[in-house]
């Protein structure tokens, strides 16, 4: 393989850098991988992390769950170093390395001393670009795998997440798969498919590697593109575009049952949000914060300090390039179900039909805000957020700019959105011991 380090008689290929905003700069590598850090001084630690735009909705239906099994195999090891040697490594100097799958991308990052950052490109790099796939580190790692798939099975409260993911865009499409995949899919995998999905998938046009800390920018270039000479990720090309927002196909809504021994009834009950490129998302953060953002919110007065119905009630939204989604969490007693649906249905019918007050919408800002900024306290959220910016919005809005973006948020806008949301059809998902027709009122 032709090493692209060097460009035509032995001089420098050309990479292109420039400053996104005070202490952050990009580089584009001639591979089309993209380098984004952060400079905080003041710290003396470094945060790094290799992000793939490959998730579970990637995948066909048969291979559901490879992109998980990719990431727990990257770890086992390379020609250079065994799966005990990675670990090690890092662990020495007293960091950390773990790794995680989204739908829509997957990370592999280290937390180390900044003076350790070296160490920690380069085993890192190491591991993505050159992961060997044992066949007998697949066969150990499929046994772990369907132990995690059984162990989520005994997690209602976290299971029913998933099954009201399935209700809303159904089970056999690339965003209502579980991103585990199944004992199904997970167990006729072979090796021989892994490594081709990994091969195919894994460019570099694919991969932004972003790090913050007390780091230089140039130095983190160099160490990354030395790190990756010679390997399969040091290749010509051009940075991946932007995921494709034409809209997703949802299912018609639904009512899904799963009949589970527990002592506590999940409930979700939703439906589709806003895509990610909305511009009402940031509406949406105030909007999801009155409804059942914390503890002052509707649904946490309602149902649990006025009633005491419910121990945990919450609402979320989750956005993809082309598809969100909306809903409400509960978790109470089995006999109680059927009434804290009624109170949710009827709060989110209430403020669909008159709205939020000026109150509100003050302390959901403040609440979006608040978090926004305390979230950046740390090397490995400032990391976090150069990644998701340049993978999933092409750019890197800045903090004043965010903060501002809510500031301009009205009561108009979050009123229509709420009239616009909560009156969409709704899907029911439920984990506790009922048969399936318990709810059918409900549907």
């Amino acid at each position: 393989m032709t090493s692209l380090n060097r460009g035509p008689a032995g001089r420098p290929a050309r990479v292109s850098t420039k400053t996104l905003h005070d202490g952050v700069r990009r580089t584009v590598l001639p591979s089309g991988l993209r380098i984004v850090t952060e400079a905080i001084p003041t710290t003396r630690s470094a945060a790094l992390g290799v992000w793939v735009r490959i998730g579970s909705r990637d995948e066909t239906t048969a291979m559901s769950g490879a992109s998980h099994f990719l990431e727990h195999l990257l770890f086992k090891g390379t020609e250079k170093r065994s799966a005990l040697d990675i670990s090690a490594e890092i662990e020495a100097v007293g960091g950390e390395t773990n790794a995680f799958t989204t739908k829509e991308y997957t990370c592999y990052y280290a937390r180390v001393l900044d003076a350790d950052l070296p160490l920690a490109i380069d085993v890192l790099c190491d591991a993505v670009a050159n992961s060997v796939l044992d066949p007998a580190d697949v066969e150990t790692e499929r046994g772990v795998i369907l132990e995690e798939i059984a162990m989520h099975d005994d997690e209602p409260g976290d299971e029913v997440h998933d099954v009201f993911t399935e209700a809303l865009f159904g089970a056999s499409t690339p965003l209502g798969r579980l991103i585990s995949g199944t004992e199904e899919t997970i167990s006729p995998m072979t090796r021989t498919q892994i490594n081709r999905f990994y091969r195919s998938r894994y460019l570099a046009s694919q991969i932004v590697i972003t790090a913050a800390g007390n780091l230089d920018h140039t130095k983190v270039v160099k160490l990354v593109r030395a790190a990756l000479a010679g390997s399969p990720l040091d290749t010509a090309g051009e940075p991946a575009a932007l995921r494709d927002t034409k809209k997703h196909r949802v299912q018609k809504p639904a009512t899904v049952v799963r009949n589970r021994d527990t002592e506590q009834a999940h409930l979700v009950l939703g439906g589709t949000g806003i895509t990610r490129g909305d511009e009402r998302r940031f509406a949406l953060g105030v909007l999801n914060n009155v409804l059942g953002g914390g503890m002052s919110s509707r649904l946490f007065q309602e149902i649990r300090e006025k009633r005491g119905l419910a121990y945990s009630v919450y609402s979320y939204g989750s956005q993809y390039a082309d598809a969100g989604l909306f809903g409400v969490y509960a978790g109470c007693a089995p006999g109680k179900a059927e009434e804290v649906l009624k109170l949710i249905r009827a709060e989110l019918a209430a403020v669909a039909a008159d709205g939020i007050t000026e109150a509100e919408l003050a302390r959901g800002k403040g609440m979006v805000k608040g978090a926004y900024v305390l979230g950046l306290e740390d090397t490995g959220s400032r990391m976090s957020r150069l990644a998701k910016s340049e993978l999933l919005y092409g750019g890197l809005m800045g903090v004043d700019e965010l903060l501002a973006r809510v500031d301009a948020v009205t009561l108009q806008e979050t009123n229509a959105l709420a009239a616009d949301l909560l009156t969409r059809p709704m899907s029911l998902a439920v984990v506790g011991p009922f048969d399936e027709n318990a709810f059918s009122a409900a549907r």
